[in-house]
């Protein structure tokens, strides 16, 4: 235990005097991600903001045709352009964007058809391509519709049928989510950057401490003293998970703060982040961090080179924030046999933490004890490593 304890003071007095190395895993990984998320769903909840206040701009062409559609349309608060085009004009127009995004045509034979009361047809065009397009097209599409259920409703009651036959089923919805639960709907990557700030916390230190002294020439003559190499992996490994707890606490406080500044009140949504609950995400995640640190210093002992460490850390890094993305693919809940894999596990239980949702204690455990479980494997295997001549080649 004292050779562990010299080597972790080793290292983590020699990683703290390197100002660039301690700015870009201290500083710049764990600061910068949750302030560029606050200030990327700040503007996408400010555009969604603006985008619902704003009256919908629509271009018209043979509003002669339908005069009661484009009353209609007017009295809903939309600001018409009228203007003629013909079919492959509209196409052109809305494709290169000089009009208004959206353009709705009515044709000629829209009035004959209509006092028949047969289809009649209008036609929009907009690009389905450009994301905001397509909110507009949307927007354009539920006024058109609740203008054919007007004329619809008015057609039945003119020949004595009661309307509301047309609607043999009344769907009444009737929403459970909490307004912590629909934040989460804003917060789910947020457990990615946390776990990616974790690894980044140690990723230079792993590197360092094995083939950054392989290349200075240090590590032969410390292979060569007279003390274990399991104390001497152990150090390394242990000063890696100190910086990685620091950029984890880091992280987390970061999104506490720029949390503080994102409208989600508005939305009818509640960040349930406050300091308890990032405490709480602190110690679901304390397991992860000798997980992460014994991975990167196990893969760093391969290799000869900085470089080439960096390449195949680079890789590694994605290897635990997989389960994530497969985790939001298939919106997997918290169950008891998703705890026995670290890094799911931790995003599950951070999930129903800003949730506001109960934890079982047994899952909790379950999940620490499995990060922990894994991670003495790999110090095993990272200390039969260093215990090889090939350290020495």
């Amino acid at each position: 235990m004292r050779t562990l304890f010299c080597v972790f003071r080793k290292e983590f007095l020699d990683n703290l005097r390197d100002r660039r190395t301690l700015l870009s895993a201290i500083i710049f990984g764990p600061l910068f991600g949750p302030m560029l998320f606050g200030l990327m769903i700040s503007r996408m909840l400010e555009q969604s903001a603006v985008e619902s206040d704003e009256p919908l701009k629509i271009t018209i062409s043979g509003s002669g045709y339908a005069p009661g559609l484009t009353r209609f349309l007017e009295a809903q608060g939309a600001q018409l352009t009228k203007k003629e085009f013909t079919e492959l004009q509209a196409r052109a127009a809305v494709r290169a964007g000089h009009e208004t995004p959206v353009i709705v045509m009515v044709p000629k034979e829209y009035p004959q058809l209509f006092s028949a009361s047969s289809p009649a047809p209008v036609l929009l065009f907009a690009d389905s391509a450009d994301s905001q397009t397509r909110k507009i097209a949307e927007r354009a599409r539920q006024f058109l519709n609740a203008y054919g259920t007007m004329i619809a409703q008015q057609r039945l009651q003119i020949r004595g049928v009661n309307p509301t036959l047309a609607v043999p089923v009344a769907v009444n919805e009737a929403d459970v989510a909490t307004p912590s639960g629909r934040a989460v709907v804003v917060l789910g990557f947020m457990t990615y950057f946390v776990l990616f700030a974790v690894l980044m916390g140690g990723l230079y230190l792993a590197i360092d401490s094995t083939a950054g002294e392989r290349e200075r020439g240090s590590l032969e003559a410390l292979l060569s003293l007279p003390v274990s190499r399991s104390a001497l992996v152990g150090g390394k490994i242990l000063a890696t998970c100190a910086y990685m707890c620091i950029s984890l606490a880091l992280s987390l406080a970061a999104f506490v703060v720029a949390f503080r500044f994102v409208p989600l009140e508005r939305f009818g949504m509640s960040a349930n982040l406050g300091f308890g609950t990032a405490l709480l995400c602190f110690l679901i995640c304390l397991p992860f961090v000798p997980l992460g640190a014994t991975l990167m210093t196990l893969v760093a002992s391969f290799t000869r080179t900085y470089r080439e460490a960096q390449t195949y850390l680079s890789m590694v890094l994605l290897i635990p924030t997989l389960p994530i993305a497969f985790a939001s693919i298939y919106s997997l809940k918290t169950k008891g046999p998703l705890m026995f894999i670290p890094s799911l596990s931790q995003h599950l239980l951070m999930t129903s933490v800003l949730k506001d949702e109960s934890l079982p204690v047994l899952d909790i455990l379950v999940s620490g004890a499995a990060s922990i479980g894994l991670a003495g494997l790999l110090f095993v295997m990272t200390a039969r490593h260093w215990r090889r001549e090939t350290m020495l080649g």
